[in-house]
């Protein structure tokens, strides 16, 4: 199991809109130089973190900004933005383990509870870092190379 690279793909998108809002246009083929993916893609993330409330899209001229404060703003917004997880479960259980088998009878009561926890605090850890950190630290970064 592994969560798709639209995610950091999205919270890359948003660190470059704020990054570079004040010296360029940010638009989608802006954003796919930086990521180093098809613009398809980029323009595909930007309106599922449009459709959010994350983000505003100017139309026509392009550009892109941060819909509310980037403190208010957070990895698990995006998260929940731009993942496609069925029916909001992040691990997809094998549907029919094998009931003559004593641990296919039983592995769902086992595990259920447990992925829902891990879950849970994945989901709490994400909610807990706003963008405003991750830019912030993306700054500082930055600055250290010059």
């Amino acid at each position: 199991m592994q969560i798709s690279s639209r995610f950091t793909i999205a919270i890359h998108i948003l660190t470059c809109i704020e990054t570079f809002k004040n010296d360029y246009k940010v638009t989608s083929d802006f954003l796919a130089g930086s990521i180093n993916v098809n613009p398809v893609v980029i323009r595909r993330l930007l309106s599922q973190l449009k459709a959010a409330g994350i983000i505003e899209v100017a139309r026509g001229t392009g550009g892109a900004n941060a819909a509310r404060p980037l403190k208010e703003i957070t990895m698990l917004d995006v998260y929940r933005a731009v993942e496609c997880v069925d029916k909001g479960e992040l691990f997809h259980f094998h549907e029919n383990p094998n009931p003559k088998c004593p641990v296919g009878r039983n592995i769902h009561n086992v595990l259920d509870s447990k992925l829902d926890r891990v879950q849970r605090a994945m989901e709490d850890e994400l909610g807990r870092i706003s963008m405003e950190e991750i830019i912030t630290e993306t700054q500082q970064f930055i600055n250290r190379e010059n």
